[in-house]
């Protein structure tokens, strides 16, 4: 039996210290920030001897994965702390479809050195549906809108 492996989100933990709130910090080999620039829509890549750990700190976004022949369409905003954690063997890519670029926090686990193949954009095996990509983030920044009294 083979082990599937797949793609975590999970909400960072946080707690208050006087005016600043805290968040935990992600264990990882190699921390990268990364740009992802105005109305980008990137192509698929994957890593084959690394685990990506992503956390947009400014901007918003939305990361595209591809399994089971599907893509998923995991919308990504400064205004939710959240981990999305890709394994070795998932192509991912990223959508900024606003004006303004998306800067996030890359903590890289290694399992292995880099692979030539690691950044190689892939041949889409069909075109991504841009306007799914667009509603995923806006009914995720409705959900996460404060509420007006």
């Amino acid at each position: 039996m083979s082990l599937v492996r797949q793609i975590e989100i999970r909400a960072l933990d946080s707690f208050k210290g006087g005016m600043a709130a805290f968040y935990t910090p992600q264990s990882s080999h190699e921390t990268m920030l990364v740009e992802v620039a105005p109305h980008t829509v990137d192509d698929l890549f994957v890593h084959h001897f690394q685990t990506d750990q992503l956390l947009v700190v400014r901007g918003s976004m939305v990361l595209v994965t591809l399994q089971n022949r599907r893509y998923d369409y995991i919308p990504l905003s400064q205004y939710k702390p959240t981990v999305v954690k890709i394994p070795p063997g998932i192509p991912h890519g990223a959508i900024n479809l606003s004006q303004d670029p998306c800067v996030l926090v890359n903590a890289v686990l290694r399992h292995g050195d880099p692979c030539d193949k690691d950044y190689r954009p892939l041949n889409l095996p069909f075109p991504y549906n841009l306007q799914a990509a667009q509603q995923s983030l806006e009914r995720f920044e409705k959900a996460i809108a404060p509420v007006s009294a």
